[in-house]
C-alpha cells in the first residue's frame, strides 16, 4: 500500500502519453537470488522506489545495473536514487564496496551518508528532512527539459544524501548532478546523459502527480518507453519483410 502513489503516478504518465501502463511488481529480494535478465527481460521501463534498510538492497542495485547497461528507461525515487549512485560508483567509478552508511557504516566508500544535521538525532519521530524544498536544475539537463523550468519545489522524506566527497568523482566518470539545493550542498537529482532516459531523485515526485496533470518525470518515463517500444516494433516488422 505504501507504493500506491507511485502506481497511480505511472498511470498518470500513461494518460499523458496516450498509453496503457501495465505494472509488473518485482520483489527486490528475487533479484538477489535470480538473474535480472530472467526477471526484467521484456520490461519497457524500470522504477526503483523508495525504501530503507538492507533487505533486498543488492536486488535493487542489480535492477539499476540492468537498466543502465541495457539502456532501459529508468526512474529512481529516493532510495532508488541512492541505489543508482552506489551502482555507478561500484561499476563505473571502480569504487569496490561502495555503499550507503545506512546499511554499511564501515564501508570504505560511503557514497551515500547521513545528513550532517541528522548525526546527533536520537528521537527518530518526524525528524527527517521533511516537506517542500526548492531544487535548482542544471541548464540543458534532462531534468530541465522535462520540467521546462530552471527550478522546482518537491517534497522530501529522508535522512541520507549523496556524499559530497564523491560528487566530483561521480561527475568525472559521466554522472550528472542535475538538481541541487539552492546552496548547492545537496544533490537532489542525478542523471546519465549518454543513456536514453536515466534519471533519479532524492525527493518523492509521486506525491505531486495527478490524473489530469501527470508529474513531468513520470510522463517523461512513459513517453520514452512508448517511443522505444514503437521503434522496436517497427524494426521487427522491417526485418520480417521479404527481400
Amino acid at each position: 500500500d505504501s507504493y500506491i502513489s507511485i502506481a497511480e503516478s505511472l498511470k498518470h504518465g500513461g494518460i499523458a502519453a496516450d498509453a496503457r501502463v501495465n505494472l509488473h511488481w518485482i520483489d527486490s529480494e528475487t533479484l538477489e537470488k535470480e538473474s535480472a535478465e530472467d526477471n526484467l527481460a521484456g520490461i519497457d521501463a524500470i522504477v526503483v522506489a523508495g525504501g530503507f534498510g538492507a533487505r533486498g538492497i543488492e536486488g535493487k542495485i542489480n535492477a539499476v545495473h540492468y537498466a543502465r547497461v541495457n539502456k532501459i528507461p529508468y526512474l529512481g525515487l529516493c532510495y532508488g536514487m541512492q541505489m543508482a549512485v552506489i551502482e555507478y560508483a561500484r561499476n563505473v567509478c571502480n569504487l569496490k564496496d561502495a555503499h550507503t552508511e545506512e546499511c554499511m557504516p564501515d564501508s570504505p566508500h560511503p557514497v551515500i551518508h547521513i545528513l550532517p544535521e541528522q548525526k546527533d538525532v536520537v528521537d527518530k519521530g518526524a525528524t527527517m528532512r521533511l516537506g517542500h524544498y526548492k531544487c535548482q536544475l542544471l541548464t540543458n539537463s534532462l531534468a530541465e527539459k522535462l520540467y521546462g523550468a530552471s527550478h522546482v519545489f518537491e517534497r522530501h522524506r529522508h535522512r541520507y544524501e549523496v556524499n559530497n566527497n564523491y560528487r566530483e568523482q561521480l561527475e568525472q566518470n559521466g554522472m550528472r548532478c542535475s538538481g541541487l539545493s539552492p546552496d548547492y550542498r545537496l544533490v537532489e537529482i542525478i542523471e546519465i546523459p549518454d543513456h536514453p532516459f536515466f534519471i533519479a531523485t532524492q525527493f518523492h515526485p509521486e506525491f505531486k502527480s495527478r490524473p489530469n496533470r501527470a508529474h513531468p518525470l513520470f510522463h517523461g518515463l512513459i513517453q520514452v518507453a512508448v517511443e522505444r517500444t514503437q521503434r522496436k516494433f517497427q524494426l521487427e516488422n522491417i526485418e520480417r519483410l521479404p527481400d
